[in-house]
């Protein structure tokens, strides 16, 4: 792992689980697998810190553990599955789009609790929709089960490893550390719970409407303790689902703008009927045939036959080669053509990047030795019709940013320049790498920067969220206009302008988070396509 990756997880791991567990995370990711000693010994932190650190580390994913042959147990930090903490929001905010409140709220449980059992899930999203209801009004279990089923077969939640019912049955001594297995018939399989109830509000009152004490009901509720009904049935996000869901959102904006709205369409139709089948890692989705995608479009979607069929074909001629053709049974077979569609989209995010960065000039060079793969330096001049002067410029300005490369092809072989080649080229992949790296440093400096604006105003804000509340509570008793009036000016006209510039300003932050977040996903896309094709 880079430094910049390094700095990020840190980052990461303070603002989500505070120091202990990123000092723990940290010296993970530097050191590899260690046992829990030697991570207390290096680390300095108490062996019971260390414990609970882990457990925190190990219920979110973010590390994973081994049992050696001598019967020690390792600890080894997922480094990639730290940076998908930047993400968070992203998948919130998908689950919302999708599956509205109640799926929000569901995905966003899982990702604080790292894991949960659906009945315990159910309650608190269900608790969690009804306090936000007007008086009078509940949200029932089963209402938010049904969504929670709807999650689990699109994959976007999926079971947790459980510990291997051979394991507690086998003689011996205990082992050190469980092991966990899954069949992935049952990964999906969401089991048959009869929730019956609804979500209620929290009582700010000691007793209940009841008049019961809140002592004497906690008693009850700790001596009459009801089985749990999926009791050792965890549940998790399915994190690559949703890149999987990134990722065609993707395809189909880039379709709609190099064709149409009518072109995205029918990508998003066939996107949709792979979604399930095809694996996350595939270079191609699974062949569709004209017919099925004709029956498959949205209803209403008014396109005759022989309209898609043009609209494939020409899909299919297209140069880019989003979509292939596979065969022409049942009207001709379609294939999206994933790696190709990621290449495209990282070579894209770079000829932007080049061109904010050096213009459009360079932009136009950097175009020209993408399409003729190696240029002269007189070629470059020659071809983008730019003086020698600034075309050397220019080339060597990218050259030193790592956007283009200069390959020698030696005519002898003692290497001598004047009887050597010397070819401008880019490598994309080299290139994507570079980025990256780039935009891990770009998210670390703004998560700092955000940081430290708060830090700044810590105590302004205090004092706004003292203020607020305070009104709150005057409204909830029925206090007067001229009472409300009188605590808002404790709070002076210079102080809210400034609580409202650091507002402006963590907003741009968190935008800027989230819009550099999305240039990472489609590079690491395009950076593991490549990898699992070799």
């Amino acid at each position: 792992m880079t430094q910049a990756e390094i700095k990020l997880c840190s980052l990461l791991l303070q603002e989500h689980f505070g120091e202990i567990v990123e000092k723990i995370g940290v010296h993970l990711i530097r050191t590899g697998s260690q046992p829990l000693r030697v991570i207390a010994h290096d680390t300095r932190t108490s062996p019971d810190q260390v414990k609970k650190a882990l457990c925190v580390l190990i219920q979110h994913n973010l590390v994973t553990y081994q049992v050696h042959k001598r019967g020690t147990v390792e600890y080894e930090a997922q480094c990639s599955r730290l940076l998908r903490m930047l993400r968070y929001p992203r998948y919130i905010y998908t689950a919302k789009t999708l599956y509205s409140d109640t799926g929000e709220l569901i995905v966003e449980e899982l990702l604080l609790n790292g894991k949960m059992t659906m009945s315990a899930l159910v309650k608190r999203v269900a608790d969690r929709l009804t306090e936000t209801m007007e008086d009078g009004k509940t949200m029932d279990y089963a209402e938010v089960s049904s969504t929670f089923v709807r999650l689990a077969d699109t994959h976007f939640v999926q079971r947790c490893p459980l510990v291997s019912p051979t394991e507690n049955s086998e003689p011996g001594p205990p082992q050190p550390a469980p092991t966990l297995v899954i069949n992935e018939n049952d990964m999906y399989l969401v089991p048959k719970l009869s929730l019956i109830g609804k979500g209620k509000r929290r009582r700010s009152s000691e007793d209940d409407a009841t008049g019961e004490p809140k002592a004497k009901r906690l008693k009850h509720s700790t001596d009459n303790k009801e089985p749990i009904p999926d009791d050792g049935i965890y549940w998790q996000a399915n994190l690559d689902r949703f890149h999987q869901h990134f990722r065609d959102q993707a395809i189909v904006s880039a379709v709609a703008n190099r064709m149409d709205q009518t072109s995205s369409e029918i990508v998003r139709t066939m996107l949709r009927m792979s979604e399930i089948t095809t694996p996350s890692g595939a270079p191609f989705t699974q062949p569709l045939s004209s017919n099925e995608i004709f029956r498959s479009l949205p209803t209403g979607y008014n396109i005759s036959k022989q309209v898609l069929d043009q609209y494939l074909t020409l899909l299919a001629d297209d140069p880019l080669e989003f979509v292939g053709k596979s065969g022409d049974s049942g009207g001709g077979m379609y294939v999206i053509n994933l790696h190709k569609v990621l290449g495209s989209l990282a070579t894209a995010t770079l000829e932007s990047v080049v061109q904010e960065r050096f213009g459009s000039r360079c932009a136009r060079i950097f175009r020209l030795v993408l399409q003729k793969k190696h240029l002269e330096q007189k070629q470059v001049e020659d071809f983008a019709m730019i003086p020698a002067k600034e075309a050397k410029d220019m080339l060597y300005k990218m050259l030193s940013e790592n956007f283009i490369l200069l390959q020698e092809i030696p005519k002898t072989p003692d290497h001598a320049p004047s009887r050597t080649f010397y070819l401008y080229t880019v490598n994309i992949l080299s290139a994507a790498r570079m980025l990256l790296h780039r935009c891990y440093k770009s998210v670390a400096n703004l998560i700092e920067r955000r940081q430290f604006e708060t830090k700044e105003n810590k105590r302004l804000l205090e004092k706004s969220q003292r203020v607020e509340a305070i009104i709150a509570s005057m409204q909830a008793t029925g206090a007067e206009e001229a009472q409300l009036q009188e605590i808002e000016e404790m709070i002076t006209a210079p102080e809210r302008q400034q609580i409202e510039t650091l507002k402006r300003n963590v907003n741009k932050l968190d935008a800027s988070e989230i819009q550099v977040d999305e240039t990472i996903f489609l590079l690491e896309s395009y950076i593991e396509s490549n990898t699992k094709r070799q």
